[in-house]
């Protein structure tokens, strides 16, 4: 017995002596990424990521919106939190999407950006990408708060860029309601033209003022459900535009169909998936388009509530976070000059925060369609 502990003793002894040995750190921990990517012994808090300010994807702040003497820096492709949801017919809550994105992207920075499907890093290529914050937009006058969004757009879009060969910042809305994308669009009217808009969402959203509004007043008429058909009306689409993923019930049944043609919109339903599956989506989405440049909106409701619960107007029978991605990745080619990604209302996300990291990585997305895609000339 005691020959064994002896033995016993001695094993463990030299087992202790060959294991590798642990190194606290001298410091508290820090709660930053650098903490991952550095290592545990680095005392350097000058990258710190989840603290201080929450950018998306942790990309540089700038003030985008300065006084036009003021120098900031040069950016190609700009981030624009529009928070606004006045010009809802649900639940309102998409004021706080901005922010709701930006909480889902904690986690993706450039440090750690590289694809797993391309081995491509869109953060750490040739456009500067930064955050401009949110556009300040009152929450009482839905008309003042899109004559802000609209003044917000000209003044980011006439900022200098950092290439000297595509002078044109492109931006990336994070809404918000649907309203929103009216200004995105008269902003890019103005400095690319008319484009076709590639319009992902389970509603058609060219419905008549006069019809989701009730001819109430033009106030009424201005809303996240109409937007589309002002677009139309302010000759700022082109009639090469599509919807993407559209499953809600139609308040006339031939009347609204009919106007959507007349704006200039064919449709893919969200079941048409089954049929031609994910390459035959993105094969009718880029001949649509073909040839024209284009703004790319995201409804977060084109996905099925149970992977984006967060938000206004959910409608069940949607499309998969998956699915989405691999659509907007395979539109890569194409000359998106404008996006945003809409209607997130964080309040209705559950604890997982489900809804705001999938917005995140669409928005990665739309990132990747334009670094991949530079333009080199506006109008």
């Amino acid at each position: 017995m005691a020959r064994a502990l002896v033995f016993l003793n001695i094993v463990c002894i030299q087992t202790f002596a060959n294991a590798r040995e642990i190194v606290f750190p001298p410091v508290a921990g820090y709660p930053s990424e650098q903490t991952i990517l550095g290592g545990y012994n680095e005392n350097d808090v000058t990258h710190s990521k989840f603290a201080g300010l929450t950018t998306y994807a942790n990309l540089p702040y700038v003030h985008c919106l300065a006084p036009k003497d003021d120098e900031i820096e040069t950016f190609d492709i700009a981030i624009l939190g529009a928070p606004f949801d006045t010009g809802v017919t649900a639940r309102p809550g998409a004021r706080f999407g901005p922010s709701g994105i930006r909480q889902g992207s904690r986690r993706i920075s450039s440090a750690a950006g590289w694809s797993i499907y391309t081995g491509e890093n869109v953060l750490l290529d040739w456009a500067k990408i930064v955050d401009c914050g949110d556009a300040p937009l009152t929450f009482l006058d839905n008309t003042a708060a899109l004559k802000q969004l609209d003044e917000a757009h000209r003044i980011v879009s006439s900022k200098t860029t950092n290439s000297s060969e595509h002078t044109t910042p492109r931006i990336i809305v994070l809404g918000g309601d649907h309203t929103t994308t009216l200004s995105a669009l008269r902003s890019t009217h103005q400095n690319w033209g008319s484009v076709s808009v590639i319009h992902f969402d389970s509603h058609l959203d060219t419905w008549d003022p006069a019809v989701l509004g009730g001819g109430i007043s033009h106030y009424a008429g201005v809303n996240h459900g109409t937007f589309l058909h002002i677009a139309h009306e302010e000759g700022l689409i082109r009639n090469t535009s599509i919807h993407a993923g559209i499953r809600a019930p139609l308040l006339r049944p031939k009347g609204d169909l009919r106007n959507d043609l007349r704006c200039g919109f064919e449709m893919i339903r969200a079941r048409d998936i089954d049929r031609y599956g994910v390459s035959g989506v993105i094969d009718s989405l880029k001949k649509r388009v073909s040839g024209t440049k284009v703004y790319i909106s995201v409804d977060i409701d084109v996905l099925d509530p149970a992977f984006a619960p967060a938000t206004g107007t959910a409608e069940v029978g949607g499309w998969t976070t998956r699915e989405l991605l691999s659509i907007i990745d395979g539109l890569e080619g194409l000359e998106v000059v404008g996006a945003d990604v809409v209607e997130v209302a964080p309040a209705y996300d559950n604890s997982g925060e489900t809804t705001g990291l999938a917005a995140a990585e669409v928005v990665l997305s739309l990132i990747g369609l334009m670094v991949k895609t530079p333009i080199r000339a506006a109008k």
